[in-house]
């Protein structure tokens, strides 16, 4: 995990600034601004800037609700039942801004939240850097047989591990070499091989690079849509490496608005979603009432899941 020397020299710059603001700050936030936090073997997060705390959506929330919430005396309260009741605008008046580094495949996921404004680090005018993801061997796990999307808990044998580590390694490797050939570049020193040969464009050779090398964007998103965000991909049914993503925005998020993140860990993140089904079961077991699912037109597997969830008989 590193910065390039352009990145430092961007980051000297612009800590040397000295600026003054009557915004709100985060002391929290402002300790680790622009500091990159390791994430996998090569990635990073780095917060570079941030807008609003629990005190925006406060705010907001009074704006808009008027004198039915100067019942609530405290922010706190306040922002759980915002939570609570679901609703998001106000923790949209938030927003904060990421530089990531990522593996391109854990990238073509993460762009599926089309919540956000991207710009990432563009093959067609630059050189892809030589660093790519290798996963640790306990992560090597076998594909579920249950869930068609996920890996097991079963983690594959020595030796078969040791095998798939070679076959990524290698399979990187070579993909890099030929794509500098493609360019007719020196891997060391960019300079051009062969004189006498024009080389592969730039946006036609990045084609033969493989899912697991790292790009570079920059993300920005309001405080409603990276909690929905999070809500998915710090979840545990996450895919494990855009779950340690997840992990790291979830902490900055605890730093920087703390009693939004234990609304949303205790509505939305360590909740349930329950059906009408599942409460009138619920309504009947309280009375002690015998339930089945015939009883209220529930699935097998439904019936199932609210089972194991309530762990009853």
């Amino acid at each position: 995990m590193s910065l390039t020397d352009l990145q430092n020299q961007e980051l000297e710059d612009v800590c040397s600034i000295k600026n003054t603001t009557r915004r709100p700050t985060v002391e929290a936030l402002e300790e680790i601004l622009y500091k990159p936090l390791k994430a996998l073997d090569h990635g990073f997060v780095r917060l570079v800037d941030y807008m609003g705390n629990d005190s925006a959506v406060v705010q907001a929330a009074r704006v808009s609700y008027g004198s039915g919430t100067k019942k609530l005396n405290e922010d706190k309260g306040l922002i759980n039942y915002l939570m609570r009741r679901w609703h998001t605008t106000p923790f949209e008046m938030c927003e904060i801004k990421f530089h990531i580094k990522l593996p391109i495949f854990i990238a073509r996921q993460w762009i599926r939240h089309r919540t956000a404004n991207v710009n990432e680090y563009s093959g067609r005018y630059s050189i892809m850097d030589k660093e790519f993801y290798i996963p640790e061997i306990e992560d090597l796990a076998a594909q579920s047989q249950i869930n068609k999307q996920g890996r097991s808990t079963d983690v594959l044998s020595a030796e078969e591990s040791h095998r798939v580590l070679e076959m990524l390694k290698d399979d990187a490797r070579r993909c890099y070499d030929h794509y500098m050939e493609m360019l007719n570049l020196n891997e060391e020193t960019q300079e051009i091989l062969d004189p006498n040969k024009a080389g592969l464009a730039r946006e036609l050779a990045r084609m033969n690079l493989t899912l697991n090398y790292y790009t570079q964007w920059y993300w920005k998103t309001d405080l409603h849509n990276l909690l929905h965000f999070l809500r998915l991909r710090a979840d545990d049914h996450a895919q494990y490496e855009i779950g340690v993503y997840a992990d790291i925005i979830l902490d900055i998020v605890k730093k920087w608005v703390p009693f939004t993140y234990e609304a949303f860990l205790d509505y939305r993140l360590n909740a349930v979603n329950i059906s009408g089904k599942s409460i009138a079961v619920i309504k009947k077991k309280l009375a002690g009432e015998n339930v089945t699912a015939e009883d209220v037109g529930m699935s097998k597997r439904e019936w199932q899941e609210l089972i194991s969830l309530l762990e009853i008989k």
